[in-house]
């Protein structure tokens, strides 16, 4: 018998040209993405940016003397101002590279690449099985050469390690069946106590350590699935998932807990609202007044950031601020105090609290309803120049092209490109808009938008949605899928006239 190669030795088959061609795209995503972010890297690198310092100083004290903490009057003290998993990012870092911000930035630029390819997945998660290639590509290109979470790789803060583990957390409740319950009684790939679920909470737990409102994703989570569940037969299942979801988060908080209780002396799940050291008071009075009127970024530079720091004069407080003349005299004073000694007192926050709660009762809707409103639209529209040489001035517009034409094309430039992520990833609702994962991810966006927006200490500052761009370019992805069609059921039916009306 004559035995031919094929016979006895399987003959590798060869990639099909489509393959050929996925796996070329993936890559010339994969190096454009390479080339954005360490482009912000070696131009732009934002160093001692914000809170930059001080978590680099946790991190060494850390690594360097065993002590989570700062010099307070010349002693190294322990502190839970910031929750740890960002300093022990760093620290794992500095073993390695010594206090180097700049290989701080390089692995931050490869984990947000890494987090690329997690929205390619959320994109496919989200789009039908024929579609899922086409949606992946897409949602890798779109998050390949997004410029905001790049540009945030070359800043020592927390927002590009805790986007990864967001998308992460977003990936893997999308992976746990989003949907209506099996009728037996399972949730997701598995019914034990390591479920998809489960590993959500760890994950999201994993996510507080870095940042303490990353929990905002089970909240979102379980709107969603009260929204689904809402039944009564189904509440039991919703509060066995609310539960599971809930152990894997404090499961993975209790030993920053215990620390804190061991060394403090203080029950401190997250960090403290108010990062304040001892003999320090938290400011809620000039938070209940700034509440009743700054949304826009520029106020934060002139005025909430001088507290303490510097003069805060009253020509660079808006008048929107002031409700009468009588008003605007009494914050006078109060501010001429302020500048007399650089220091903020008790009896001046308690005042300028006492105005802040008259202008809110006077018109609640402004406090509560128009500033939330407005600053919603400063974090989702504004320019995102914060970290680079650019003013991020628009207006007048022939005054800004004059003075600085290249300034001027650069802040167009990327306001158009945010508006093109926020535009694709509406119009890629409407097409998922049925899609109970597509609900997950605008519920995320909508509570973290809401969250941000309703404190009144929080700057309204655009790196605080950046932890939505995975759920906007995922998204975004869907618009790529070929024409945009009509519903399934409107499409037939259209289809079904046509070719009645047609017939003979």
């Amino acid at each position: 018998m004559i035995f031919r190669r094929s016979d006895t030795l399987p003959v590798r088959q060869l990639p099909t040209p489509a393959n050929s061609k996925m796996r070329a795209m993936v890559l010339f995503a994969v190096l454009a993405g390479l080339v954005v972010r360490f482009y912000f890297v070696l131009r732009f690198p934002a160093q001692d940016s914000g809170d930059a310092p001080f978590y680099i100083e946790l991190a060494w004290n850390w690594l360097k003397k065993g002590v989570y903490g700062v010099p307070i009057a010349g002693v190294l003290t322990p502190v839970d101002m910031r929750v740890p998993g960002y300093p022990a990012f760093l620290a794992s870092i500095f073993v390695f590279a010594g206090k180097s911000q700049h290989a701080v930035m390089v692995v931050q630029a490869l984990v947000d690449l890494a987090t690329c390819f997690v929205v390619a997945l959320i994109a496919a998660k989200l789009a039908p099985p024929e579609s899922r290639r086409r949606m992946a590509l897409a949602g890798l290109w779109l998050a390949a050469l997004c410029p905001f979470t790049a540009n945030y790789t070359a800043v020592v803060l927390t927002e590009t390690l805790v986007t990864f583990l967001t998308a992460v957390a977003l990936l893997v409740l999308l992976q746990a069946d989003f949907g209506a319950p099996q009728a037996t009684g399972e949730f997701g790939a598995s019914n034990s106590w390591f479920s998809r679920w489960f590993l959500a909470g760890i994950l999201v737990g994993f996510g507080t350590l870095v940042r303490p409102e990353t929990p905002l994703v089970l909240v979102a989570a379980g709107l969603v699935l009260t929204g689904i569940w809402w039944r009564p037969a189904n509440w039991g299942k919703l509060v066995r998932v609310a539960l599971l979801m809930a152990a894997g988060l404090f499961l993975t908080l209790v030993p920053w807990a215990a620390r804190n209780w061991y060394t403090l002396r203080d029950v401190q799940l997250l960090a403290p609202h108010y990062s304040l050291l001892p003999g320090e008071f938290a400011p809620l009075g000039f938070d209940a007044w700034i509440n009743t009127w700054l949304w826009r970024l520029r106020d934060v530079y002139l005025v909430t950031w001088k507290l303490d720091v510097e003069p805060i004069s009253m020509g660079d407080i808006p008048a929107s601020a002031f409700d009468t003349k009588l008003q605007r005299q009494r914050v006078a004073e109060i501010f001429e105090r302020y500048n007399n000694t650089l220091t903020w007192e008790r009896d001046q926050d308690r005042e300028l609290g006492e105005i802040g709660r008259q202008r809110t009762a006077r018109n609640p809707l402004r406090t509560y309803l128009k500033i939330p409103f407005l600053r919603a639209l400063t974090i989702w529209f504004t320019p995102r120049v914060e970290l680079l040489p650019l003013s991020g001035k628009i207006w007048p517009l022939r005054e800004q092209w004059q003075d600085d034409r290249r300034d001027l094309r650069a802040t167009l430039l990327l306001v158009a490109a945010n508006v093109i992520y926020i535009g694709l990833a509406l119009a890629g609702l409407w097409m998922v808009r049925r899609s109970p994962g597509a609900a997950l991810l605008l519920a995320f966006i909508l509570v973290r938008t809401a969250y941000f927006c309703t404190l009144a200490d929080e700057a309204p500052e655009p790196r605080y949605v950046l932890e939505c761009f995975p759920a906007v370019i995922a998204l975004g992805a869907q618009t790529f899928r070929g024409k945009f069609s009509f519903p399934r059921a409107a499409r037939d039916e259209w289809s079904a006239g046509r070719s009645a009306g047609s017939a003979p």
